[in-house]
């Protein structure tokens, strides 16, 4: 209570002062609050804390790789251990018992997801699937993505759709492969993966000619964008002077009408109500709102926070996945070869890679899941904050707490792994480790509640268009590069990424 009579004794000394320096004082005062919070939980019992600064926490810590700055810091402090992102509290989890205590041992407690700041506001205040908090609206929304729109039977029916789009890619590989061109291979797998998913979500290519290609950039880049707001609550304000509130509603009302655009033309289509013949995620949605059974009443906002979590989720993860495959097998010649003799010898003399073989491909499964444990396409996807204080490991986490799971480094954790850091597909053959979030030392997608519900979509994406790649063509890196000398060099975003984009040349493959 002395604490706090001194707070309001200094308000009141510097009452003056407020209306001549208002931001050095709201700075004390945010100093203050900060104090008075240290003082008042120095006696939890928290995980290891590496030492901070004052107001920016650990920040300067993380580096331009957290999920690798963090995992050298656990190295040290332990599997358990609490950082402070700005003023924001966050435990570290960065071992498989961790994880699976966390995921399912408390996964209820675990189960709410903070809201960021661009997201707050792209997601109509996240009534979506990704970001809403944990109870019966989100069960029933996710029930809805799973069921209706993510199900094996639905990524079974849009599997021409897939086809299409990496049939229009291999012409273009064929066109540049006759010249003796290199090509950006990154850019092109992020194309025929934003086309594929824009057909399947609302029905049209989201390719950079078109205004949703436009608007998806924008959007890409000022959902990873820095926000005050979301390491320095009190300093929310920040956000609007630095341009980033005023940018991200910008883009915002771009895509709402874009997207009121979209539904209003399916709604006049006035297809059947038949899930059987719907051609894309608007029309499945717009069915569901019709059907009276349906426990939730879907408004207008609902589907377009929907639409757009099923568009962002599907996008860069799944271009990264492939990115990565082709520059490991790139990397690793003999791997490559071996590879391509499974699916040549699958697919045989047939003028199409069809979904059925690929179901015979374990070589080209297993170097997709390798691929996924070295490169998580989002490291730190594992993002959640407690309901209520939980312990854990021994320690208290106090409520609203947020955490990471750092799937980067539990998949390359030599307790658990066999020479961690190398390529080596063959250790996924008879292995029962999968994508589904039962095994906790993988958890590339993660797991428990709130488990990336689309992994079956982006998977069986990704199983396809390298399968294609690796069946017509043989690749070589431009000029006297060889594949040792690959640069593996990594940038952070939405999702770890190549830094610098894989460029190939593509040879015809003739048998």
């Amino acid at each position: 209570m002395a604490f706090v009579t001194l707070l309001v004794q200094l308000v009141q000394k510097l009452h003056f002062a407020t209306l001549l320096k208002p931001v050095p004082l709201s700075l004390l005062l945010l100093f203050l609050l900060i104090l008075f919070k240290f003082i008042k939980g120095g006696n939890h019992n928290l995980p290891p804390c590496p030492p901070k600064l004052p107001i920016i926490g650990n920040l300067h810590q993380l580096g331009n790789l957290p999920h690798r700055s963090l995992r050298a810091l656990s190295k040290k402090y332990g599997p358990l251990m609490l950082i402070h992102w700005g003023q924001t509290p966050t435990v570290i989890v960065s071992s498989a018992d961790m994880a699976k205590e966390m995921m399912k041992t408390h996964d209820i407690i675990f189960s709410n997801r903070p809201k960021t700041t661009a997201a707050d506001i792209f997601l109509y205040g996240c009534i979506d699937i990704a970001f809403s908090p944990y109870g019966e609206y989100w069960r029933e929304i996710r029930r809805i993505g799973v069921h209706e729109l993510l199900s094996p039977q639905r990524v079974q029916y849009f599997q021409f759709v897939r086809d299409e789009e990496t049939a229009d890619m291999i012409n273009k590989l064929r066109r540049a492969s006759l010249k003796g061109a290199s090509v950006n291979l990154s850019e092109m797998l992020l194309t025929v993966t934003n086309d594929t998913v824009g057909r399947c979500v609302f029905g049209k290519k989201a390719n950079e000619e078109s205004k949703f290609g436009t608007i998806s950039r924008r959007l890409t880049t000022q959902l990873q964008a820095f926000s005050f707001g979301d390491v320095f609550p009190a300093l929310g304000w920040m956000d609007h002077l630095t341009g980033l509130i005023p940018g991200v509603k910008a883009t915002f009302r771009a895509l709402d009408a874009f997207f009121d655009e979209v539904i209003a033309e399916h709604r006049n289509l006035e297809r059947p109500d038949d899930k059987s013949v719907a051609k894309d995620f608007v029309d499945i949605l717009l069915q569901v709102q019709k059907d009276v059974t349906t426990k939730l009443e879907l408004t207008q906002e609902n589907l377009k926070a929907i639409l757009l979590d099923m568009f962002v989720g599907g996008t860069d993860s799944t271009s990264t996945t492939m990115e990565w495959a082709m520059a490991e097998l790139v990397k690793h010649p003999s791997t490559m070869k071996k590879a391509q003799e499974e699916v040549r010898r699958v697919v045989g003399k047939k003028l199409k890679v069809e979904a059925s073989d690929i179901n015979q491909m374990e070589y080209l499964k297993c170097v997709i899941k390798e691929s996924l444990r070295l490169h998580a396409p989002a490291p730190l996807l594992v993002h959640r904050e407690t309901s209520s204080s939980v312990k854990m490991g021994g320690y208290e986490i106090p409520a609203k707490t947020r955490v990471f799971a750092n799937a980067w480094a539990i998949q390359r954790d030599p307790k658990l792994w066999d020479n961690p850091e190398e390529f080596i597909p063959e250790r996924f053959y008879n292995n029962p480790v999968n994508f589904m979030g039962e095994d906790f030392h993988y958890i590339p997608f993660g797991a428990g509640r709130r488990g990336c519900p689309g992994t079956l979509f982006g998977v069986t994406s990704a199983e396809g268009v390298v399968a294609n790649l690796l069946y017509w063509f043989d690749w070589k890196l431009p000029g006297d590069t060889v594949g040792e000398d690959l640069d593996m060099t990594e940038t952070f975003g939405l999702t770890v990424f190549k830094k610098i984009p894989l460029y190939l040349v593509p040879v015809m493959y003739s048998a």
